[in-house]
């Protein structure tokens, strides 16, 4: 298990939703600063030089970074007929060697020799994501498909870089994958109580949980 690439945005116009997207990311060289954001709504994310501008609903501690595995790019590659490079999905992290959609919420990962991160949440495909990919009904496919990747949080900061192992450093005791979180939030919302058990979830959808719990 090991990053294949690390990528930063590059600004570009957001047709989807105007104004600004960091969606284009690409591979960069040699190693990358990771730091603590702090809380949504500046904009500011785990890679130093890297930044969202739809500042409410993307970036700050709990997706901090976006990590997508190489393995599910290639499966979209041959299913959409279309090159993904890494990056490709806007992610930060392309993993290889990682089943990324089945790590565990509250998995920890250490990534080369001073990174840390939590895995927190599965991303949510917007108008941004279909928008960049071009792909008519995207939100419904990439749904359909249940293979989301995972945003984490920054747990110890440093540097991490391309080839970079990845060692899985924590296991939390349940069964609330990425997955099984993304199909819960988004088209079997009466698996929302059992997200109850994923502490390191975000509180925003802790709360969601319980009010589905408590209906």
């Amino acid at each position: 298990m090991q990053v294949l690439s690390v990528n930063v945005g590059r600004p570009r116009s957001n047709p989807a939703k105007g104004g600004l997207t960091g969606i284009d990311k690409r591979p960069v060289d040699g190693p990358v600063t990771v730091v603590v954001p702090g809380p949504k709504g500046t904009g500011e994310v785990g890679l130093v030089g890297d930044r969202v501008y739809d500042v409410k609903h993307h970036g700050g501690t709990d997706q901090a970074v976006y990590a997508y595995a190489r393995e599910d790019l290639d499966g979209w590659e041959t299913e959409l007929d279309v090159t993904l490079g890494n990056g490709g999905f806007g992610e930060n992290l392309t993993t290889v060697g990682l089943d990324v959609n089945q790590a565990l919420i509250g998995e920890r990962w250490r990534i080369g020799p001073d990174v840390v991160l939590e895995v927190t949440s599965p991303r949510i495909p917007c108008s941004t994501f279909q928008h960049w990919l071009g792909q008519r009904g995207w939100i419904k496919r990439f749904t359909r498909a249940a293979l989301p990747g995972a945003y984490l949080r920054v747990i110890e900061p440093g540097q991490l870089r391309a080839a970079d192992p990845i060692v899985v450093v924590h296991r939390p005791d349940h069964q609330v994958t990425v997955e099984f979180a993304f199909r819960a939030m988004t088209v079997e919302p009466d698996l929302l109580p059992q997200l109850l058990a994923a502490a390191a979830l975000p509180e925003a959808e802790r709360e969601r949980a319980r009010r589905r719990a408590h209906r």
